[in-house]
C-alpha cells in the first residue's frame, strides 16, 4: 500500500480559514484593476497619436484581467492545500499545490511562536502563525488561521515547547 508523503501519521488535519482565499482574491483583483486603469489612463491621451499602435496600450489591461481570473482560480485551491496537525511530540504543517511542503517541528525544538495579522487579514478575521526554531529551514508558517485559533495555538505551542524542554 502506497502512503502519501504529505499526510500526517498522527493527528487530524485542521484546515485554514476559507476567508484566506477571499482576501487573496480581493487583493489580486485590486492589483488587476490598477493595470486596467493604467491602460485606460495611457490610452485616453495617446490613442490618436499612436495610430495603429494604440491597441498595444491595452496590453496592461489584458494582463490585469488575466491576473484577476487566475487569482480567483488559484486562491481557493491554494487555501485548501494548507493545514496543520498536532501530534503527540511534534507539530506538522503542510501547504502548496505544485510544490508541496510538509514541515514537522518537534515541540522541544520550538524557540518562539509568532502571530501576525495585517489590516486585510484582520478585516477577514485571520492571521499567520509562524513557528521558529534555531534552523531557518524548519520554520513553519500557517497563513489563514482564524484569530481565536491563532491565539489558542500560540498559547498551546508555547506551553508544549516549554514542557518539552526547549523554552519557547
Amino acid at each position: 500500500m502506497r502512503q502519501d508523503l504529505f499526510t500526517s501519521p498522527e493527528g487530524q488535519w485542521t484546515p485554514v480559514s476559507p476567508q484566506l482565499a477571499t482576501a487573496r482574491g480581493l487583493i489580486g483583483t485590486a492589483c488587476g484593476l490598477v493595470l486596467v486603469l493604467v491602460s485606460v489612463g495611457a490610452w485616453l491621451p495617446l490613442r490618436d497619436s499612436m495610430g495603429g499602435w494604440a491597441p498595444v496600450l491595452w496590453l496592461p489591461a489584458a494582463l490585469g484581467l488575466g491576473l484577476i481570473a487566475w487569482i480567483w482560480w488559484w486562491a481557493p485551491r491554494n487555501r485548501r492545500s494548507w493545514g496543520y496537525a498536532e501530534a503527540e511530540d511534534d507539530f506538522v504543517v503542510r501547504g502548496g499545490i505544485m510544490f508541496r511542503r510538509l514541515v514537522v517541528v518537534p515541540y522541544g525544538r520550538m524557540q518562539f511562536v509568532d502571530v501576525q495579522s495585517g489590516p486585510v487579514a484582520r478585516a477577514f478575521g485571520f492571521g499567520t502563525v509562524t513557528l521558529h526554531t534555531a534552523s531557518t529551514s524548519t520554520a513553519a508558517e500557517i497563513p489563514g488561521v482564524p484569530l481565536d485559533e491563532a491565539k489558542r495555538l500560540r498559547d498551546r505551542l508555547t506551553d508544549l515547547g516549554e514542557g518539552h524542554g526547549a523554552g519557547v
